[in-house]
C-alpha cells in the first residue's frame, strides 16, 4: 500500500511538470526522485517469481479474431494467441511455423505445405479432451473463413490469388498434415500473404461454440493463451504450457508467464506508468515528449542512454493524407489534389514537429527501402508558388457554393494536422480540422464516408505490391483497402502485372506506378515512418524489425 502511495504521489509530480516552464529541469529531478520507486515496483515483481510484461495500447481494442486484425494495435495481440503457416523473422526472411516445410510447382501456381505434428490447441470446453493437435483441415476451414463474405473480414482481399470452385477456395487437405493450395496465376509474394495475421490457423470447434463471441473467447496455438479482457480496461494472456516452439539451447518457448496490456488512452499518464516502471516498454513517442527525450536529430538525449534502452528503425509505414475521390466531393480535381501536395513543406515538418524521426516522403508514397528512386516527383516538392497557380487552375476557388474541406484525424496527429492547416493557408486554402478516435475514422474510410483524412499504410508483408494494392480498383471497399476509390485502368493492368513478376524484373513496373500515383495523386504522402521504442534496461530479448511486429515468445525480464 505504500508502495502505491508513493507512486501516486510521483504522478502528481509528473502531472505538475506539464505546466511548467522549464520542463527538462524538473524532468531530470523527477527521474531521481522515482527510481526508488520504481526498483521496488519490479523487485516486489520479480520476488513473487512471475515473469509478466505489462505494455499500454492507448487504440483499444474490439475483437480478438485474427480474421479482423487490421491495424498494430490487434496485430500485436493476435501474434502472441495465434500462429501463421509461415513467419518472418527480425530480418523479415520467412520461416517455417505451424508449416515446417513446403514445396511451389514449377509454374508457381500449387503451393504444398508439411504440417509438424506437435502443434496443439489452447486447452479450451470447446474441445472434448481439452486441446486438439492442430491439423490440415483446420488449415483449410480458417482460409475459408477468412474468404467468406459472411465472416466480413476487412483481410478477406488476400484471398484473392487463390482459386475458387463453386465460391470455394482451392485449399485442400491431402491427410492430416499435408495442405495444397492452388493459385490462379503465379503470384510471387503469396508466402508472404500468409505470414499475415489474418490467415492465423483457428480450430472450427471453437467458431461452432461461440460464434460472434469468439472474439472475446480466443482459441489459437500461439505462445500465450486468453485469460482476462475488459474492455478498455486490461487484458491478461498466459504462458501456453503447450507451445510447440523451442529456443536454440532447446528451452521452451516463451520464457515469459504471461503479458497484461492496458488501454490507458491519455498518452500523457501511460508516458508517466512508463517512467514509474508500470510498463515495460513505450512504442512511440507522443509530439508533447519528443523534445524532453529527444535531440534534434532523432537520437535519445545522453542524460536518458543509461536508465532506457533506445530502439530506432526503419519502419515501412507512410503516413499520408487521402482524398475520396468520387463526383459528389471536391477531390475529383487532379489539379487541387496536387495543390495541396506542394503546399506542405515535409522537410521542415519533420524537423520541427517529429525531430527528424522520420524522413519527408519525397519519393512518392513506398518507402524508399522498398522502392527504385525516380527523380520525376515533381508533385512532392514544397512549391507554394505552383500550388497556388494549381489552386486557381482547379476552379476550386470560383465555386459559388463551395463544399467546405475538413481533415480528419486524431488527437495523436493535431500537431501535424495543424501545420498542414496553416502551411495551405498561405497559398489561399482554408480547410478545417476533425478529431475522432482511430476506430471512428477507419470505420468512416472503410464507408467512404471521410472525404479527407490521415491514414498510415503499414506494410503487411514487405513487398512494394502491398503498398499498391490501396489503389487498386478491384480493392474498394469492402473487397479491400483502396478508401480513396482511385480507379486507373493502366495502373491497375500494371499491378496485376507485378503479382506475378518475379523480384528481379519488378523495379521498372514499380516505376511506372510509382509515376502514375505521384501524377494523379490520389493520397498525399507526408513522411516514412521509424519506428521508436523505450525499453525499461531490465527488458531483453524484445527486438524489432521493418514491420514493427511484438515477438514476446523471447522476451525475458532479468534482475
Amino acid at each position: 500500500m505504500k508502495l502505491r502511495t508513493s507512486i501516486s504521489k510521483n504522478k502528481f509530480f509528473l502531472f505538475i511538470i506539464k505546466i511548467t516552464n522549464n520542463k527538462l529541469i524538473y524532468f531530470l529531478i523527477l527521474l531521481n526522485f522515482i527510481n526508488f520507486s520504481c526498483n521496488k515496483n519490479y523487485k516486489t515483481e520479480i520476488n513473487n517469481n512471475k515473469q509478466i510484461f505489462h505494455y499500454n495500447q492507448p487504440a483499444g481494442l474490439y475483437s480478438l479474431d485474427p480474421a479482423f486484425a487490421r491495424d498494430q494495435a490487434h496485430i500485436w495481440v493476435v501474434q502472441q494467441l495465434f500462429n501463421t503457416l509461415v513467419s518472418f523473422d527480425d530480418s523479415l526472411n520467412l520461416l517455417p511455423s505451424l508449416a515446417k516445410s513446403w514445396e511451389i510447382s514449377h509454374d508457381g501456381c500449387r503451393y504444398i505445405f508439411h504440417l509438424r505434428d506437435n502443434v496443439f490447441f489452447h486447452n479450451d470446453k470447446c474441445f472434448e479432451n481439452e486441446t486438439r493437435k492442430l491439423i490440415a483441415d483446420d488449415v483449410v476451414y480458417s482460409l475459408q473463413r477468412l474468404a467468406d463474405e459472411k465472416t466480413a473480414s476487412p483481410g478477406r482481399w488476400v484471398m484473392s490469388p487463390i482459386s475458387t470452385n463453386n465460391n470455394n477456395l482451392s485449399v485442400k487437405a491431402i491427410n492430416d498434415s499435408t495442405v495444397v493450395i492452388y493459385l490462379k496465376k503465379p503470384f510471387t509474394s503469396f508466402l508472404s500473404i500468409l505470414a499475415m495475421p489474418y490467415c492465423s490457423i483457428i480450430p472450427r470447434e471453437a467458431i461452432q461454440m461461440y460464434g460472434e463471441s469468439f472474439s472475446h473467447h480466443p482459441i489459437g496455438t500461439g505462445p500465450f493463451v486468453f485469460k482476462y479482457w475488459k474492455k478498455d480496461v486490461k487484458l491478461l494472456l498466459a504462458k501456453n504450457e503447450n507451445y510447440f516452439e523451442f529456443d536454440s539451447l532447446g528451452n521452451k518457448l516463451p520464457y515469459l508467464d504471461g503479458v497484461s496490456i492496458s488501454f490507458i488512452k491519455d498518452k500523457q499518464v501511460a508516458f508517466m506508468d512508463f517512467l514509474l516502471g508500470d510498463f515495460d516498454f513505450l512504442s512511440g513517442i507522443d509530439p508533447s515528449f519528443k523534445d524532453i527525450l529527444f535531440t534534434d536529430n532523432g537520437e535519445l538525449k545522453p542524460e536518458f542512454k543509461n536508465k532506457y534502452i533506445f530502439q530506432k528503425s526503419i519502419f515501412l509505414n507512410t503516413e499520408y493524407l487521402g482524398f475520396l475521390i468520387s463526383d459528389d466531393t471536391p477531390f475529383n480535381n487532379k489539379e487541387l489534389r496536387k495543390a495541396i501536395s506542394l503546399g506542405i513543406d515535409r522537410i521542415s515538418m519533420m524537423k520541427y514537429l517529429r525531430n527528424n524521426l522520420g524522413y519527408p516522403a519525397l519519393y512518392g508514397f513506398i518507402p524508399p527501402i522498398l522502392n527504385p528512386l525516380d527523380s520525376s516527383n515533381k508533385y512532392l516538392n514544397y512549391d507554394p508558388h505552383y500550388a497556388k497557380q494549381l489552386l486557381i487552375a482547379s476552379g476550386y476557388m470560383d465555386m459559388p457554393n463551395k463544399p467546405k474541406i475538413t481533415l480528419l484525424t486524431n488527437d495523436t496527429y493535431i500537431d501535424i494536422a495543424e501545420y498542414i492547416q496553416n502551411q495551405l493557408s498561405k497559398i489561399g486554402l482554408d480547410i478545417s480540422i476533425e478529431l475522432m478516435p482511430p476506430a471512428t475514422l477507419r470505420d468512416l474510410m472503410f464507408k467512404g464516408q471521410a472525404q479527407f483524412f490521415r491514414g498510415s499504410w503499414i506494410a503487411d508483408y514487405p513487398d512494394a505490391e502491398n503498398y499498391f494494392a490501396i489503389f487498386f480498383s478491384n480493392n474498394i471497399p469492402p473487397k479491400g483497402p483502396n478508401y480513396t476509390h482511385f480507379k486507373n485502368n493502366t495502373f491497375d493492368e500494371l499491378y496485376l502485372s507485378l503479382l506475378k513478376t518475379s523480384n528481379a524484373d519488378k523495379y521498372e513496373i514499380i516505376k511506372q506506378m510509382n509515376k502514375i500515383l505521384i501524377e494523379e495523386m490520389p493520397v498525399v504522402p507526408l513522411y516514412y515512418d521509424v519506428s521508436i521504442r523505450l525499453l525499461q534496461p531490465y527488458v531483453k530479448g524484445l527486438n524489432t524489425n521493418p514491420m514493427n511486429n511484438l515477438n514476446l515468445k523471447y522476451t525475458k525480464i532479468v534482475n
